[in-house]
């Protein structure tokens, strides 16, 4: 909307409110006057009243300005004061002739004539005058009032947009420490490839490493993917950690279709399957198993990665000193707060790893 037409539908607003004061104001008067029996011509009395108040919708804008420019809290207190107070007796006088022009048109008391403007406008101020300090005042604390609910918003909303910076900044640097963690034990792999002499699979691996490359730079702006992008950049590091470890490796993956589309954090479940691979399958000489699964419940989507290797030791908890597991809990904490969870406990036979976070998708 331009500035021009929000200005006139707040004026138009502003003139709305007080018509509506001024016909509660003039009901009341008419009204009470009749009801103990005074005699006045009352559709003209009621006019009058009306129409006295027309000098305020016009001078609230510039009330609002002289709140605006010359502020109550200020240091220099008895200069702004005087000049809100000087306000309000310019506007009174204006409202005290304005009233007195209006009786001596409409003649609206029955048992005299008015015809001295002079007079008439004194005895509307000094009656009135109370009045009109009342509703000076009311308009300065209304306008301050609002003025504070919008600066407490806008710092809300400031504030809202610095954590979400901040936690977009966190989360970035996250992404960055996990890249060069992976790129750096994939070429180690390489390099353990060509000593052993076995070149193809080792041009192979960095050929498969490529394309991973490829996908991290495609999603490098995305925070979160879908569950079905994930396990597709999942499969393609396994198929390099099975050039790595070939029959040593056995994978099973059991994901139903329809968690595909739920959301989660790019590139999360890399860091848990490398940890069961290092920590389940890369210590033992005849290898293990791999399983990763998917379950929805309460609301949350569980991401569960099991190897087959050694249980965890009672001091487990070192472990959150890893490059990738510690990265993984503190994207969750900086995504989705207290609505996640990360658990590593011993299964039967096993390590399992249970990654928790709130369901967004289409699942029916």
């Amino acid at each position: 909307m331009r500035p021009e037409l929000q200005s006139t539908k707040q004026w138009l607003w502003i003139a709305f409110l007080w018509f509506a004061l001024a016909t509660v104001n003039a009901t009341q008067i008419v009204g009470g006057m009749r009801a103990v029996g005074m005699e006045h011509a009352w559709s003209r009395l009621f006019l009058t009243i009306v129409l006295s108040w027309i000098v305020w919708p016009f001078a609230t804008p510039i009330v609002l300005r002289l709140g605006r420019r010359f502020p109550l809290n200020q240091l220099r207190a008895l200069r702004t004061w005087l000049i809100h107070l000087g306000a309000c007796v310019a506007i009174g006088v204006v409202c005290s002739l304005w009233t007195a022009w209006l009786q001596i048109v409409l003649q609206p008391w029955g048992y005299a004539q008015v015809t001295k403007l002079p007079k008439t406008a004194f005895a509307v101020f000094y009656t009135e005058f109370h009045l009109f300090l009342i509703l000076y005042a009311a308009i300065l604390g209304i306008s301050y009032t609002l003025e504070s609910r919008r600066r407490l918003a806008q710092r809300e909303t400031e504030a809202a947009r610095l954590n979400e910076q901040l936690s977009r900044a966190q989360l970035d640097a996250l992404r960055r420490q996990l890249e060069p963690h992976f790129l750096f034990n994939t070429l180690n792999a390489v390099a353990g490839l060509v000593r052993e002499g076995r070149n193809d699979a080792a041009v192979n691996m960095i050929a498969g490493l490529s394309d991973l490359l490829r996908r991290v730079v495609d999603a490098s702006d995305q925070q979160e993917v879908s569950l079905g992008e994930e396990m597709e950049f999942l499969e393609t590091y396994l198929d390099i950690q099975k050039m790595r470890f070939a029959d040593r490796l056995q994978l099973k993956v059991a994901v139903p279709r329809e968690f595909l589309s739920a959301r989660v954090p790019s590139l999360i479940l890399q860091p848990m399957v490398e940890n069961a691979i290092e920590h389940g399958i890369g210590t033992r000489s005849a290898g293990g198993a791999i399983r990763i699964g998917a379950a929805r419940e309460n609301g949350l989507l569980t991401l569960s990665v099991y190897n087959d290797g050694p249980r965890i030791p009672e001091d487990w908890e070192q472990l959150r000193s890893g490059v990738g597991i510690a990265n993984v809990r503190a994207r969750l904490q900086s995504l989705y707060g207290a609505e996640c969870g990360l658990d590593i406990r011993n299964q039967e036979g096993g390590v399992e790893v249970l990654l928790s976070v709130p369901y967004k998708g289409d699942v029916p």
